[in-house]
């Protein structure tokens, strides 16, 4: 007999309305247990969906979705919410090339309301969609869920501000699960949040207002007893302030105070705040225990938990500037580190341990991070702001008004460049050397291993102007790093040939590669016998080696791991019409479309980028250019 019988039934939110009160708790039981085993056995987010399973049924078994409409928060919490909606039987393809996303897609199914994966636009959406329903006389509700990290970032504030004057269906609720349940959460603050949520209590609050208001100093008194007496158990008066009806703290793990309080909220009109508190990964102790560690794990077996590997795992780029970022804090006093909100994705704990000072957590406030690194830049301390190539998106304005203009030296380390595998498009790195490139002032460098990387990261670092140093995620072609901060046998902007063709008197095919695809296209050089350049920079670009290349080839192919267009191959085309030379080149990069969630190699192999793809473009493009290569060949890398 099937352990989650309850669960199975449940093929959408309808069915599970169908249920009993009393049969929650039981199918609670069986979907955390169901999502622990699914996840353990394909990898991905855990600890926050685990936290999220009794909120995930309140909310489906109290609201009609889809017709009301439920937006998720950057969505890694969103499983259960998969799970309940029609994918049980696809979680096996969790994150998996042509399955299912580890976040909320419009495509994958009607209640995945609002695409999402990067934080704190859930308020912005889902008032969007209230408004959308009032304007069209729909009696609909909106619901935002949003975590307290979510919270940190000013968009989301400026949704507040702007939901808390309209006249619409908005619930926010604020998933709080930074913090062990305090002695608040009990009995009777659960009764209090249902009497705060209640018809009686709403509209006694408005009929005493309207009495009130005729005898001004008892209104004002009244008032401030409402403030003080909610105070004593709610921080309610931040989001009242707003112009929300603000209900909680409530235990988020206890259906008995979830379902009530929504079934009350659900019958109030204007703008509402739920706040929840729930434990990141509820039910699993270790989870509890570490919720960082479990936060994406890989493939573990439950019972046992997460083991390290026995072989020492390659060292990743994300590494290498860990160490590099204390190794150079060590050497110069003037520097700081920044990130917002992604310390350990950033590699910056140990920065943290050993430079607790000069090391700054801005929490989820990206433009913010840019700014402020401009500030510090501006007194003389040399800022690295360590940032996903993808969040970094977010604070353009910031790079270019604040840092750019002004020509400050700001070092940005840009993680994650290029595809990212498992997270898919909304976390790819696709597009920085388009929007970076084409801003004066701002250099770009693309490192090609692990060694240029350091190097790379040293040379930014010495500039009195701003930098961008972008790298992929995981580990890269295995170059050991010097660990000498002083290892810099290239200049800015300098290029350097690491191949050339034979030389029997043709001129062949020269491949020009920004970063790690530089072996890639050295293993397609030496079926092609083809010579390559390591470009090192998208910006600025080596005219003097650029010339010479064109010059003794027949055609130039760049490769990137970036999008084509804007990329360093149109920097290469913008270059070679500048110095007054025309010849056939090839630019191969990332295509013109979203590139979905899958397995890193397979992913660059469906769009041509591994080796055998690039060799498959040349010959496609240059057939009467290349030839094979043959043993006499040598490598000059």
């Amino acid at each position: 007999m099937s352990m989650n019988t309850l669960l199975e039934s449940i093929n959408d939110p309808a069915d599970l309305r169908r249920l009993q009160r009393t049969q929650l708790k039981p199918l609670a039981e069986e979907l955390r247990d169901f999502l622990l085993r699914s996840v353990s056995s394909t990898g991905g987010h855990l600890s926050s969906n685990l936290g999220t399973v009794e909120l995930t049924v309140a909310l489906h078994y109290v609201f009609n979705t889809p017709h009301d409409r439920i937006v998720w928060d950057v969505g890694h919490q969103t499983y259960p919410h998969k799970i309940l909606t029609g994918r049980r039987q696809r979680m096996a393809s969790l994150r998996q090339l042509g399955g299912i996303s580890g976040f909320p897609q419009r495509a994958e199914s009607p209640y995945d309301t609002f695409g999402t994966a990067h934080s704190s636009t859930s308020i912005s959406a889902a008032l969007g969609m209230a408004v959308a329903a009032r304007q069209k006389g729909e009696d609909r509700h909106a619901i935002a869920v949003i975590g307290d990290g979510a919270m940190t970032a000013g968009m989301a504030f400026e949704a507040l501000n702007n939901a808390g004057v309209a006249d619409c269906r908005l619930l926010v609720v604020l998933n709080d699960n930074d913090m062990s349940i305090s002695p608040p959460v009990g009995a009777l603050n659960r009764y209090l949040a249902q009497l705060m949520s209640g018809q009686f209590y709403a509209a006694a609050k408005q009929v005493g207002k309207q009495v009130l208001k005729v005898a001004p100093p008892l209104f004002e008194l009244a008032k401030r007893f409402e403030e003080t007496a909610k105070g004593m158990v709610v921080p309610a008066t931040l989001f009242e302030k707003f112009g929300f009806n603000y209900i909680g703290p409530i235990d988020g793990h206890d259906l008995d105070s979830l379902i009530p309080t929504l079934e009350n909220i659900r019958h109030l009109q204007g703008p509402q705040f739920l706040h929840v508190v729930t434990r990141k990964g509820q039910g699993y102790k270790l989870a509890e225990a570490d919720p960082v560690a479990y936060h994406g794990p890989g493939k573990f077996d439950p019972a046992v938990g997460i083991v390290a590997p026995t072989a020492p795992p390659k060292t990743t780029f994300t590494q290498v500037f860990g160490q590099w970022l204390c190794d150079m804090a060590e050497r110069d006093p003037r520097l700081v580190g920044i990130t917002p909100a992604m310390r350990e994705g950033s590699g910056m704990v140990e920065f943290e341990r050993r430079f607790p000072g000069r090391y700054h957590d801005v929490g989820i406030a990206e433009q913010h991070a840019v700014t402020f690194a401009a500030g510090l830049a501006c007194e003389g301390l040399k800022p690295v702001v360590a940032i996903y190539s993808t969040f970094l998106q977010r604070a353009y304005d910031q790079l270019i008004h604040d840092v750019a203009i002004q020509n400050l030296p700001v070092v940005f380390a840009l993680d994650r460049a290029g595809l990212v595998g498992a997270d898919g498009a909304t976390h790819a790195g696709a597009y920085d050397m388009a929007y970076l490139r084409c801003v004066p002032n701002l250099a770009v460098a693309c490192p090609a291993d692990e060694r240029e990387c350091r190097q790379l990261l040293t040379t930014a670092f010495e500039q009195d102007h701003p930098v961008a140093v972008r790298y992929p995620r995981g580990a890269g072609a295995g170059v050991a790093a010097n660990e000498s901060l002083d290892a810099l046998p290239f200049a800015r902007g300098e290029w350097r040939r690491v191949r050339q063709h034979r030389a029997d008197g043709s001129r062949g095919v020269a491949i020009l590669a920004f970063g790690t695809l530089l072996y890639a296209g050295l293993r397609a050089a030496e079926s092609l016998d083809a010579s390559v350049a390591n470009m090192r920079w998208a910006k600025p670009l080596d005219l003097d080696l650029l010339r010479e290349v064109a010059s003794s080839h027949d055609a130039l192919v760049t490769l990137e791991d970036g999008c084509v267009q804007g990329g360093a191959g149109s920097a290469v085309l913008e270059a070679l019409q500048q110095l007054g030379l025309f010849m056939p080149v090839l630019c191969l990069g990332l295509p013109d479309r979203f590139i979905e969630h899958g397995d890193p190699g397979k992913l660059m192999s469906m769009i041509g980028l591994d080796a055998p793809g690039i060799e498959a473009s040349i010959r496609t493009r240059f057939a009467g250019m290349v030839q094979p290569s043959t043993p006499a060949l040598k490598s000059v890398a």
